[in-house]
């Protein structure tokens, strides 16, 4: 039995005619006819006995009519609850990543929350990502991105993907002529990086520290563009995950160069204070990111 029949019996008896009820429904006088009509001839009883100024319920119809209020009621209740579970949703969330390349997809990130989620208000901390952790808890931010697992029992740490890191150079560069290029190579590279400091920079950190190697020349631009363009002119080197790069049209001189025999690979983690991680609107960001990640 349709929900609009439920409706139907709801109104006509307490408006105690099709005029009235009418008004109320929204439909014309003949169409809610047709509706009582039918409905009575699927059910194969009356469910009101007519007369020129009042309608009444049949019993059966009087059945039905508490039926209805039964199931009306627990809709609307639960349309409620689920109001309010949404509405619990909201707060501030202020993001850090430790590796700038995650803001390439975070704006566009923050912009589709925006839209489900408009009571949650989301701001991105581009500054001292080399501190998101300390500043964790210190409740400067609510979460951080992070390449390595903070050990702290105050805070609690997700899995969120893994990525690549690749050496990306003009295909003229004289490494080029190499399948994949060791620690040892970057001695004598100019290396083109975000920003400093060097602590905060995955190649760095994760690969030629712990083989004691600095390139000759590192030279910190903010700006993927014009890193772009120095790569391009053979003037330096990049290191960074291709995804970083899908909004950019690539010269077809350029080539990547795997880091190692076995490529330089690092897990990213979302951080959160472990008091947090329970927070509606914390859970529904952390939720919605994963899925982000997925596709």
């Amino acid at each position: 039995m349709e929900l609009k029949y439920f409706r139907l019996i709801k109104t006509i008896a307490e408006e105690g005619n099709i005029a009235n009820s009418s008004e109320r429904l929204f439909l014309t006088q003949s169409a809610l006819s047709h509706q009582l009509r039918e409905l009575e001839e699927r059910l194969g009883f009356k469910v009101f006995h007519r007369t020129r100024n009042k309608w009444q319920l049949t019993p059966e119809g009087s059945e039905l009519y508490k039926l209805a209020n039964n199931l009306l009621q627990s809709i609307e209740e639960s349309f409620s609850t689920i109001q309010q579970i949404k509405t619990g949703s909201r707060g501030k969330i202020k993001v850090s990543a430790e590796c700038q390349s995650f803001f390439h997809g975070l704006p566009a990130f923050v912009q589709k929350m925006a839209v489900l989620y408009p009571e949650i208000q989301i701001d991105l901390s581009l500054g001292a990502t080399h501190q998101t952790i300390s500043q964790i808890l210190s409740d400067e931010i609510d979460i951080a991105i992070v390449t390595s697992k903070p050990a702290s029992d105050m805070l609690s740490s997700i899995e969120i993907f893994e990525d690549e890191i690749f050496v990306l150079m003009h295909q003229e560069h004289y490494l080029n002529d190499n399948e994949y290029l060791d620690a040892s190579h970057f001695s004598d590279v100019h290396l083109i990086i975000n920003s400093f400091p060097l602590e905060n920079v995955s190649v760095y950190e994760h690969f030629l520290r712990p083989n004691k190697i600095t390139p000759i020349k590192i030279s910190a631009i903010p700006f993927t563009e014009v890193s772009l363009e120095m790569v391009n002119a053979n003037m330096g080197i990049m290191c960074l995950p291709k995804w970083t790069l899908k909004s950019f049209k690539l010269s077809d001189d350029l080539v990547f160069k795997r880091i190692g025999r076995n490529g330089l690979k690092r897990t990213h983690y979302l951080v959160t204070k472990e008091a947090s991680e329970n927070k509606k609107h914390i859970k529904d960001f952390i939720s919605n990111l994963q899925e982000d990640l997925m596709y």
